[in-house]
This record gives structure tokens, C-alpha cells and sequence, in this order.
């Protein structure tokens, strides 16, 4: 197994890869961070599926990396329709890294174009405040059959997102908002073991039969009104630039995340992105590749 390289600081921002089909997602994700001069470090969590080539590309770089274990249900669901929220019951991994602080996980078709270290600052406790995140947008704009019936606009915490009074400028809507669920993009974890064995046990019973969004369904339910809502801007999803023209702004925005096929580095026109924000991802990308072609320091530790 590749040898594990972990950072001194106890704060870090994470992402899980599996396979090499996102590490330019990864790459492009660590090459953000330093962009926006984020005073923590990028930790790759891998599985045993992640392939020695992908370890190469990552250990070039200098990027910090922690192996876990895959994580699985003991009841399967069917998510043919949708066979990506096969692998995401291992973004849970994060609540049980105790060698931390604090862990952010962010989705590896994320861009940062803001700096957002506040996250690292934001009141947690194992308590009631057990993680933080922004909510799901539940419009269900491409009428997916396999999605719940609730997930229309009427029912969207982003549809009447400005009725609400916000204490700080990182909160979001209630967590009792919508139909009571975060997006798994972006989630602020503080680790706990106790918490992390809910995880397990929830994981280990009947119930994951019942959740339609895997990893982001299991958390929402288990920590039901524990959790703490973010900003829409730190978890912003492409689609809501055309489902929720009003409550876009360039900006505020802080973080785009690229749910659902295609991804701005797979090789599709500019014109098949409705949301026209490919072209963010692509610049910062391209500016990546360019300065690791110059700067021999880039990557130094």
C-alpha cells in the first residue's frame, strides 16, 4: 500500500478518490486552494481501488493523502438510475478522522474561487451542532423519475431563500427547510468516534434501504435538526444559476460544484454547459497546468 503523508495542522480540507476518472477534478481542487491562499492543506482520502498511476500524479504534487476504508451498506439500494451514490457511502469516512480537528470534505467536481477558511471557525459541538453544510436543492429540474415526488420548487429551501433572517453571513435556511436535507458537496465534520459509530450503526441496519441520496440522506437523517446550515455560496450548485437566477451572485459565490454528468474536464463543448460555468473550472485548470510547466516551487512542502 503507498505510504500515507498527513500534515502537521489539525484543520484540513479532504476529498475521497477512487478511481482516476476525478483526479483532475483532485488536482484542479488542491491547485484552488492554494489560488485562494487557504491556510490549510488538501488530504486525498483513497480506498484500495484507487490505482498506483493515480498515487503518482498525487505524490508529484506533494499532496497529502490518507488511506480509508471503503464503507458499504448492510442493505443495498437500487441506484441504477444513478450508480454514482454507489460509491459515496465512503465520503462518511471524515467524522471518523479523530487525528483531526476539523475536516471539511469537498466533492472532488468542486471549484474554489473564493477563499473560505471561515469554515474552519464555524461553532460545532458532538452535540447538537454536528456538522455543517449547505441544504439540497430538491427542484429535481431534469424531472428525474427515481427522485422523491416531494422534490419540487415549491418545496426548495433556495425557492423562497431571502424570507429568512441571517445571524451570520456563512448560515443558510433552517435545517427544518425543504424536506430537511443537506448536499454531501461540502460538509464541515468534526470528528467523533461516538458520532461516527451512529454512522455505523445506521449503516449496518434496514434503514439505508430507504434513502435515496446515500451518503447526504444517512447524515441528515441520523443528525436530524443537529446540524448546522450554510450559505448557498459555499456549496454552489451549477444548476441553481439557471433554477435560481435570483439568488445567484457572481460575487458571493465561493465554491461551484459541478453535480451531475458531464464534468468540465471531460472533453464536451462549451455549449452543452446551459450554466456557462464550465469556462470557470477550464480557466483555473488551464492556469494550473501552465504554472506547473514554470514554477518549481508550486508544490514545495
Amino acid at each position: 500500500m503507498p505510504s500515507d503523508r498527513l500534515p502537521p495542522c489539525k484543520k484540513v480540507w479532504t476529498t475521497l478518490v477512487t478511481n482516476t476518472k476525478y483526479l483532475p477534478g483532485v488536482l484542479t481542487l488542491n491547485y484552488a486552494l492554494k489560488r485562494v491562499q487557504s491556510k490549510y492543506p488538501l488530504v486525498v482520502l483513497y480506498t484500495d481501488k484507487f490505482p498506483e498511476e493515480g498515487h503518482a500524479e498525487l505524490d508529484k504534487r506533494n499532496i497529502y493523502k490518507r488511506h480509508v476504508e471503503s464503507l458499504n451498506p448492510a442493505t443495498h439500494r437500487d441506484y441504477s438510475e444513478d450508480p454514482r451514490f454507489y460509491e459515496c457511502w465512503s465520503k462518511l469516512q471524515p467524522f471518523s478522522l479523530t487525528e483531526f480537528d476539523r475536516v471539511v470534505l469537498l466533492d472532488s467536481d468542486m471549484i474554489i474561487v473564493q477563499n473560505m477558511d471561515e469554515l474552519m471557525d464555524i461553532p460545532l459541538n458532538p452535540e447538537n451542532r454536528v456538522f455543517a453544510a449547505s441544504h439540497a436543492c430538491i427542484c429535481n429540474p431534469f424531472k428525474k423519475p427515481s427522485y422523491p415526488k416531494d422534490w419540487v420548487p415549491e418545496n426548495c429551501p433556495f425557492t423562497n431563500y431571502y424570507q429568512y433572517k441571517y445571524n451570520d453571513d456563512w448560515e443558510g435556511p433552517p435545517t427544518n427547510s425543504g424536506v430537511s436535507m443537506c448536499n454531501g458537496g461540502l460538509v464541515v465534520v468534526l470528528p467523533n468516534e461516538n458520532n461516527y459509530q451512529k454512522i455505523l450503526a445506521a449503516l449496518n441496519s434496514s434503514a439505508t434501504a430507504s434513502y435515496d441520496f446515500s451518503d447526504q440522506s444517512l447524515i441528515s437523517d441520523v443528525f436530524r435538526d443537529k446540524w448546522v446550515p450554510l450559505s448557498y455560496k459555499y456549496n454552489a450548485l451549477k444548476t441553481l444559476k439557471w433554477i435560481h437566477t435570483d439568488l445567484w451572485k457572481d460575487d458571493e459565490v465561493k465554491v461551484i460544484h459541478y453535480i451531475i454528468s458531464p464534468k468540465p474536464w471531460e472533453d464536451v463543448p462549451d455549449s452543452v454547459d446551459i450554466t456557462n460555468t464550465f469556462r470557470v473550472w477550464r480557466d483555473i485548470d488551464a492556469e494550473r497546468i501552465e504554472k506547473e510547466k514554470s514554477d518549481s516551487n508550486l508544490y514545495k512542502i
